[in-house]
């Protein structure tokens, strides 16, 4: 049970959905001046942007399909449940990084990370029609994939972060790396706990979500 409940709360709390908000806020973290601020609060605005058009609306509006009865759970544990909340959530992602695209104040780092996340949303999608995909995998595959491209194209190994009473702490983006390395697995095992996936959605998923990290990089640099 205790397990059960673990699993369900690194599933919520690594939903797909918040992964391009929290692509955002690490990129603040490790170095803001890319968005024209000194701090994650002067970003707020981006994030706060995103984060409703990414997870917010699109959430209510698949809650609004399960008050319909158009689809017959949250989990959407088969294939044919998730074509409509597929379609709505591409929908938000693809005017929301319309947007940012366009947007001179936006650096290309996110605008990358952002594509990869729409690229990897369409291939998801289309390997939902035949077969059954983890979308918790593919999203922290992309969040992996986004910090091995900061680490190459950053111009440092380490960023500050201000931690209260603890004052600023250094921390290595190796650091990081591992931390999310290790969080992409208890993801996975999570998935698996829950008995939503079978290994193979995993791995697919995963790779679908780190490839398109680098895919989105090459169109945009």
């Amino acid at each position: 049970m205790l397990l059960r409940g673990l699993a369900y709360f690194f599933s919520v709390i690594f939903h797909p959905l918040l992964i391009v908000t929290y692509m955002l806020l690490i990129l603040l973290l490790v170095d803001p001046y890319l968005f024209g601020t000194n701090s994650v609060q002067g970003g707020m605005r981006n994030v706060l942007m995103v984060f409703f058009s990414t997870f917010l609306i699109p959430s209510i509006s698949v809650l609004l399909m399960k008050a319909l009865k158009l689809i017959p759970s949250l989990e959407l544990r088969n294939a044919e449940d998730r074509i409509g909340p597929f379609i709505v959530t591409a929908v938000f992602y693809l005017s929301t990084f319309y947007l940012m695209y366009r947007s001179p104040n936006i650096p290309v780092a996110f605008k990358a990370c952002f594509l990869g996340a729409v690229i990897g949303l369409f291939i998801a999608f289309f390997i939902t029609l035949f077969s059954k995909i983890s979308l918790h995998a593919v999203g922290m595959g992309g969040l992996l994939g986004m910090i091995i491209v900061t680490i190459f194209r950053a111009n440092l190994a380490t960023f500050l972060i201000y931690a209260g009473s603890f004052g600023m702490i250094e921390i290595s983006l190796f650091s990081l790396l591992a931390v999310t390395i290790l969080l992409s697995g208890i993801v996975g095992t999570s998935r698996l706990l829950l008995d939503a996936h079978e290994p193979k959605d995993l791995y697919g998923g995963f790779l679908v979500g780190l490839a398109t990290q680098f895919i989105a990089l090459s169109f945009l640099t």
